[in-house]
């Protein structure tokens, strides 16, 4: 069911309104940038930001998506695809259901969307592997590094030039986070390292959690080619 014009003008409204107060956050030398400000990025750089992944006005957002890719299911819940969907307003479940017809994405996949009510212009929605066993097999591992290529491969193919990656895979899919870190990073690397003159320039990995702060930060700083922090 379409909603309607009336139900659009008033929640469009209110959700600019709450972003409004939180507050968006730019990369440094945006043009008009009036919020909080990430530090600028070289050509094909890669930095942490420790925050709310709703507030970040860069070309795409990735969202860690379920199979049907039409958003969490259960009331308040605090998972990103919850956030990511509360945020952009039912423009982006409707968006979804268009694109999915019924359907269930591959893991290890992506699809893309405008953002909505966000200050991102995309989201990018890739199904990670969800682990059911104390420790994830070398298939899921496969998988999730599949995550990151497949987001870079649809933010190339629209000439994007700033990606934000949430940690995929982590918390409700229970994906080890430190394992998963180790993936992520060395997944764009890669993906940089073979696409020199892609349209993407600069990747934010988005971390919410005090572990993934520390596991990234410890991670990028130790690698000359990438840069750290916020």
């Amino acid at each position: 069911m379409l909603a309607s014009e009336e139900f659009l003008r008033v929640q469009d409204e209110e959700l600019q309104t709450q972003l409004a107060a939180k507050g968006v956050v730019e990369i440094a030398g945006q043009a008009g940038n009036d919020g909080d400000v990430m530090p600028g990025h070289d050509r094909a750089s890669l930095c942490e930001w420790q925050g709310d992944i709703t507030r970040l006005k860069v070309d795409a957002i990735v969202n860690a998506a379920n199979s049907q890719m039409l958003g969490c299911f259960v009331p308040l819940h605090r998972c990103i695809d919850n956030a990511i969907h509360s945020a952009a307003g039912v423009q982006l479940r409707l968006a979804c259901a268009e694109m999915m017809h019924g359907t269930d994405e591959p893991t290890g996949s992506a699809r893309i969307t405008p953002g909505f009510n966000l200050p991102a212009k995309y989201v990018i929605h890739t199904v990670g592997p969800i682990v059911t066993a104390p420790l994830p097999l070398r298939q899921q591992e496969t998988q999730l590094a599949s995550c990151y290529t497949s987001c870079l491969n649809l933010a190339h193919k629209y000439g994007l030039g700033s990606v934000a990656f949430c940690s995929i895979s982590t918390g409700e899919f229970r994906f080890p986070n430190d394992l998963a870190c180790e993936i992520a990073i060395s997944s764009v690397r890669s993906w940089m390292v073979s696409h020199p003159d892609s349209s993407v320039k600069a990747v934010i990995f988005n971390t919410f959690k005090d572990i993934d702060h520390e596991l990234y930060q410890n991670a990028l700083s130790s690698s000359s080619p990438i840069r750290s922090g916020i």
